[in-house]
């Protein structure tokens, strides 16, 4: 009988690579998102064939043709690069000079303190708690629901964002108009939690390779989100069943819900 394993295929050799490195589960899908248009794009050819050539085609066609976003294009381009350096160890010497989508120029839209406390008194349940940090604690919507419990610090009234934009952290202030419902929030996920652990679950994903180093922490209180999704799920790399953050789309609906009904105020 012929045991020997089968040669893996060049996405699983890219997903491979991205969780040696610890990329994020949402940069893994994207990459190999676009890894895979790209190959299909260039009808199948396997990339070590090609290079910054066919790069600069599969990326002029984003901009011409599909329409795509600069943003989207840059995405794009970084899943190939990656896809040339860290997995198949080619240097792109020739330069990627594709057509590039443009970037356009858009106001802020800023909101009046007013018109962000009546936003906040619209929006109801754990998203108006959200949307509370995200004014008082000047954090991005990310950021906010990737937050663990271990990451709030009452006694000093702060809040530690690990990995925030450029992967850097920093200590924000927790508002004080948000402390007592934070804490009442934090019962109710607690007690969440717990019957999760009883049922045999409660699990949660770790950062990095903490999982290994700390077998059995992905259980404990101190690394729940503090925002869990309302159902179980199953992790995609581990195979546990536990509790994400709640999606961001959830908050952006709640947030279009609240504003678009018609005003409770005169």
């Amino acid at each position: 009988m012929n045991t020997t394993p089968k040669p893996k295929k060049l996405l699983e050799h890219v997903r491979d690579a991205l969780r040696v490195k610890h990329y994020a589960y949402r940069t893994e899908k994207t990459y190999i998102f676009w890894i895979h248009r790209f190959i299909l794009y260039h009808e199948k050819k396997h990339p070590s064939e090609m290079g910054s050539k066919e790069i600069q085609g599969f990326l002029t066609y984003l901009a011409v043709e599909r329409n795509v976003s600069a943003s989207t294009q840059n995405q794009a381009l970084n899943a190939l690069i990656f896809l040339y350096k860290k997995v198949l160890g080619v240097e792109l010497t020739q330069p990627i000079d594709a057509i590039r989508a443009r970037r356009p120029s858009r106001l802020p839209v800023v909101l009046s303190k007013q018109e962000a406390l009546k936003v906040i008194d619209l929006v109801t349940g754990e998203y108006q708690l959200i949307v509370k940090l995200l004014y008082g604690s000047g954090l991005r919507l990310m950021e906010c629901l990737r937050l663990r419990v271990k990451d709030i610090d009452f006694s000093m009234g702060q809040i530690l964002v690990r990995h925030g934009k450029g992967g850097k952290d920093r200590v924000t202030v927790l508002p004080d108009n948000a402390r007592e419902e934070l804490q009442k929030h934090l019962t109710r996920v607690r007690a969440v939690h717990e019957n999760d652990c009883s049922r045999g679950f409660g699990h949660v994903n770790l950062p990095g390779a903490l999982a290994i180093k700390y077998p059995g922490a992905s259980r404990q209180w101190a690394w729940q989100f503090v925002f869990p999704s309302k159902s179980l799920c199953k992790d995609p790399r581990s195979g546990e069943i536990g509790r994400h953050h709640l999606h961001e789309s959830c908050v952006r609906k709640a947030l279009k819900k609240a504003v678009t009904l018609p005003c409770r105020h005169p």
